[in-house]
């Protein structure tokens, strides 16, 4: 079922998640960090002194809503664009009739959905308008703005954090759609045991996913009593998105089947969905990325050449462009989903950083200072350190932890896994009491 022939079961109204979009602060669930009255955005909002900012955070946290909310409590006049139809000439155009409207005394906020797709020029555009006070610009990106956004551009503007919705959030949401809503008010919606938390653990934090499936399931039934089951909530989330859309839920689905693909060692099925991908215009920037990091955290020391491969890999996509930089896609993807697989480097560090969280910094040992200074040596910083160079095998057995410690930790567990399997025999041999 598209999305087209749902709006017409609804009576061609917008989409439910539009339906139910709210227009007040007061109305707003979530983002408790950005819209507490003690924060930065309230308090300008208070005093009439609205700033540039970038919204940056996952899909469906309310990036859009928040935009129109400010628009209209700073009585500014909104103008909304998006970066995937819209170019310089669209900008230029908004930018003249926002100088005609200051001199009448009217601002004018301009909302750029997914700022991160518009090109160094595009964005090189903004930055006059910008600085000078002609527009408010409010930016939306699923993508670090730090790679994303160009530096001046950037520096003109704050970066406001967007987390995911708690399911508590997601729960309030839903329930305010079943008893608001002009389609869903009219009908009695109940779930099956298990099958709210379900719908909004599908969601994965985003409010506009779960309210597309809930309106999808909804649409499965003609009758005014619906019960929603496993069965339909299931065929809802499997038909929801069947064209891929940059925008849309179907681009994270695809890109989060790539990655899994690519980790589950399917080199065929990863270039399958690589190829979806880079069909319908995904930018090659944003694949290579997550490439990068998918070589460090599912592949790490198995094949430490991953991750170079990786990073040229997308030093290469920038440099060439498409079409071409499909082949070098093509190439690093098979070799990382060929690759061995081993995520202990990335268990290691988190290991180590819940166990910093839990106990706090240790004091640094005095053989393990640096001694630049007399006194530094006087105070015998440095005293007794053994150099492993120095040493048969290069190595000295030496205490590296804090000398608090009664025993070592071990948070690096390597695997038998390509390279892997050579590092844990060295470090067997090496830390006996440490690697059995």
């Amino acid at each position: 079922m598209t999305e087209k022939e749902t709006i017409q079961l609804t009576g061609n109204l917008p989409p439910l998640a539009e339906r139910i979009r709210p227009h007040t602060l007061t109305d707003f669930i979530g983002q408790s960090s950005l819209l507490n009255e003690n924060s930065l955005l309230i308090h300008s909002l208070k005093q009439g002194q609205l700033f540039s900012m970038i919204f940056w955070g996952p899909p469906g946290t309310g990036k859009t809503t928040l935009a129109k909310i400010i628009a209209k409590e700073s009585k500014a006049q909104l103008f909304a664009i998006s970066a995937v139809s819209s170019g310089v000439k669209d900008v230029r155009k908004i930018i003249a009739t926002a100088k005609e409207s200051l001199k009448l005394g009217t601002t004018t906020l301009l909302f750029i959905d997914e700022i991160h797709r518009f090109s160094k020029s595009q964005q090189d555009a903004l930055l006059h308008a910008v600085e000078d006070g002609s527009i408010i610009l409010i930016g939306a990106t699923t993508e670090n703005p730090s790679f994303e956004v160009i530096s001046p551009l950037l520096s003109r503007c704050k970066v406001l954090k967007l987390n995911s919705f708690t399911e508590t959030e997601l729960q309030n949401i839903l329930q305010r759609a079943i008893v608001e809503d002009i389609v869903l008010s009219q009908k009695m919606i109940s779930f099956d045991d298990g099958m709210e938390k379900l719908l909004i653990q599908s969601s994965g934090g985003d409010a506009r996913k779960m309210l597309n499936t809930l309106e999808l399931t909804v649409s499965l039934h003609n009758e005014s009593k619906i019960k929603i089951t496993k069965s339909n909530l299931q065929e809802a989330l499997q038909q929801k998105n069947i064209i891929y859309d940059k925008t849309g839920d179907y681009h994270y689905d695809t890109i989060s089947a790539f990655i899994k693909s690519v980790r589950g060692s399917d080199p065929d099925a990863s270039v399958y969905w690589l190829a979806i991908m880079l069909e319908a215009g995904e930018k090659p920037e944003f694949i290579a990325r997550r490439l990068i990091i998918l070589a460090s955290e599912d592949i790490g020391n198995s094949d430490p050449y991953a991750v170079m491969l990786a990073n040229s890999a997308m030093q290469s996509v920038h440099s060439v462009g498409m079409p071409e930089s499909m082949i070098i896609l093509g190439q690093v993807t098979t070799y990382l989903a060929s690759a061995p697989k081993s995520n202990a480097a990335n268990q290691a560090i988190q290991s180590a950083m819940d166990f910093v969280k839990k106990h706090g910094a240790g004091s640094v040992p005095l053989h393990l200072r640096n001694a630049p200074t007399k006194l530094m040596k006087d105070l015998d910083y440095g005293k007794g350190y053994q150099y492993p160079h120095s040493k048969p095998e290069h190595f000295v057995k030496e205490k590296y932890f804090p000398d608090s410690f009664q025993s070592s930790p071990s948070f690096y567990k390597p695997t038998t896994q390509g390279r892997e399997k050579f590092l844990k025999e060295r470090l067997i041999h090496l830390w006996k009491d440490r690697y059995k």
